[in-house]
């Protein structure tokens, strides 16, 4: 059992290696470098030194004064400072001395190194093993708050002494051995790390929530989105961690050899935005997705109430359906606004500026699009007050049909044709709700003038009875169907009016089963449905005179 685990693990772990190929050619790269061919790596004398050409810059920005490191394998010695338009090439010449200083202490059999100081031109010169480093400047002191170049320069002098054998010291093989084993353990750990990581997350999808079945869709549909929504969130954050773990055990590898520490510096220094931005992004997409589970939460337990009744719980979930989608998208646009308000800050971007132009443009654009902040107003106005939601049937003046979007800027509705029709929310004047809470079917039966008018109210009523007493048709049946009586005398006979109040939408079902239950009872109780029915009186009584009286006959 014992061997079939650890065979297991391997195989995992060689599933994980493969899978991080770049990660596997990088680490390659890393050993070869250090153990084949340990060459110096200076990929920039000036990493933390932000560059601009000297001729996008003008004369104050050339004359300010800036600072930025020098740097031995990656490591930072000491601070220089100089006007921005001379910095650069400065740096460029404390560096080729520093190399070429370095090289020959790290090529020679001596443990022991010198650092002096000579004054020159009324300034400190520092020299290491006789060769010039670099001169102190009244700037390098005041930017580092020295009381005289001598002071800072016998500082430095003390400090390089000790970062130059540090630096010989490092490349020993005993040391670079030593590092070398630091290496693969970090190595395995970060690989450990991600293949922990992306089990837990495995075993999570594997073992999802189970979904309650509830009788009303719109409850079932809000928890379905909720558990897609954090497995969204769980997905990317395990996206995120896996990322964190590689790249942090990458740069702690890159720094653990002196070769290869200028790498991980220039990484840090060059891939800080996109890193940055990356991040911020990410974490304002996971933020967006938690807040859609916050919400769907939220509202699933408002359309879940059982102190209300039937009617007002099924209207509930359908506003806190169509309230869900607004909120959503209110949460987007505020997530997406303040992850670059974020992203700018971490540039270090002034955002002051950018406000008080937001809030210019916004005054702007808000003049310019009169009829989009009406439409916004109204269809607020219209989710407060639960004029129509998401699944209703309404009239909009000549038009009408049920709800399929709703938003703070337009209403869409599905006609029974099948056509989509897009009505901006500040054209909804008045509107007429055929399913809010309830619905009524308004039948009229026509009965021909010579039927016994009771025994066909008696019949009417007993249909309605036993449709309401139908299982089939008594959730959808609200009430008993009330039989109103003798409403009018039409030209197909007398009208019969009948209410049925029912389930929203419902209506139209119920009122064609009612139908054809009528149908069958008046065929067995033997009353006609009549057709159209119309008399026609004349005043002309030589027309009325048949052609066939005796008078008028004449035989041939």
């Amino acid at each position: 059992m014992r061997s079939q685990f650890w065979a297991m693990v391997a195989k995992r772990l060689g599933s994980m290696v493969v899978e991080r190929t770049t990660f596997g050619i990088a680490g390659a790269i890393l050993l070869t470098t250090v153990v084949v061919s340990p060459t110096p790596a200076q990929l920039t004398p000036f990493p933390d030194l932000p560059l601009l050409p000297s001729s996008s810059l003008s004369d104050a920005e050339d004359s300010k004064v800036v600072t930025t490191w020098i740097r031995l394998d990656g490591r930072r010695l000491f601070q220089i400072a100089a006007p921005r338009a001379t910095l650069p090439k400065r740096v460029e010449d404390i560096q080729q001395r520093l190399q070429s200083i370095s090289q020959n202490y790290y090529q020679s059999n001596a443990t022991e190194i010198q650092v002096q100081i000579e004054t020159k031109n009324n300034l400190p010169v520092i020299y290491v093993n006789n060769q010039p480093l670099l001169t102190i400047t009244d700037l390098d002191a005041k930017m580092q708050q020295e009381e005289t170049p001598l002071k800072l320069a016998q500082r430095l002098s003390e400090s390089l002494e000790q970062d130059f054998k540090r630096a010989k010291l490092e490349r020993q093989s005993s040391f670079l051995l030593r590092q070398g084993s630091i290496a693969a353990g970090v190595f395995l750990g970060v690989v450990l790390s991600s293949w922990g990581v992306r089990r837990l997350s495995l075993q999570s999808r594997l073992q999802p929530r189970p979904v309650t079945a509830t009788s009303d869709p719109v409850t079932t549909q809000l928890t379905q989105q909720q558990q897609r929504n954090l497995q969204e969130v769980r997905r990317r954050l395990v996206q995120l961690t896996q990322s964190l773990v590689w790249s942090s055990g990458t740069l702690i590898i890159l720094g653990l050899f002196p070769y290869t520490r200028m790498i991980q510096v220039w990484i840090l220094s060059v891939l800080k935005i996109p890193f940055t931005l990356g991040i911020v992004g990410l974490v304002t997409y996971v933020a967006i997705r938690f807040s859609y589970v916050l919400i769907d939460r939220f509202t699933a337990a408002l359309a879940i109430n059982t102190l209300l009744t039937p009617e007002d719980s099924l209207r509930l979930q359908l506003r806190v359906s169509t309230i869900s989608g607004v909120i959503k998208s209110i949460s987007t646009l505020s997530g997406v606004a303040i992850g670059i308000l974020v992203a700018l800050s971490t540039l270090s971007i002034n955002i002051a500026p950018l406000l008080a132009g937001a809030g210019l443009i916004g005054v702007a654009v808000s003049l310019a699009s009169q009829n989009l902040i009406k439409d916004a107003i109204n269809g607020f106005f219209i989710i407060l007050e639960d004029q129509y939601a998401l699944g209703d049937v309404i009239a909009v003046g000549n038009v009408g049909g049920l709800v399929e979007n709703l938003n703070l800027r337009i209403t869409q509705l599905r006609d029974s044709e099948g056509r989509l029709i897009t009505i901006p929310n500040s054209e909804i004047k008045i509107v007429a709700n055929l399913s809010s809470r309830w619905s009524r079917a308004d039948l009229n039966i026509p009965i021909a003038y010579n039927t016994d008018v009771d025994h066909a109210l008696k019949l009417i009523e007993t249909v309605g009875l036993e449709m309401d007493q139908d299982p089939q048709w008594r959730e959808q049946i609200v009430e008993t169907p009330q039989v109103l009586g003798v409403e009018n005398f039409g030209d197909r006979g007398l009208m019969i009016r009948v209410w049925i109040k029912t389930q929203p939408l419902k209506q139209w079902d119920v009122a064609r089963e009612y139908r054809r239950r009528i149908k069958i009872t008046f065929d067995q109780a033997g009353i006609v449905i009549p057709l159209s029915q119309q008399a026609i009186w004349l005043n002309d009584v030589q027309t009325l005179k048949s052609p066939f009286d005796g008078k008028n006959f004449t035989s041939s």
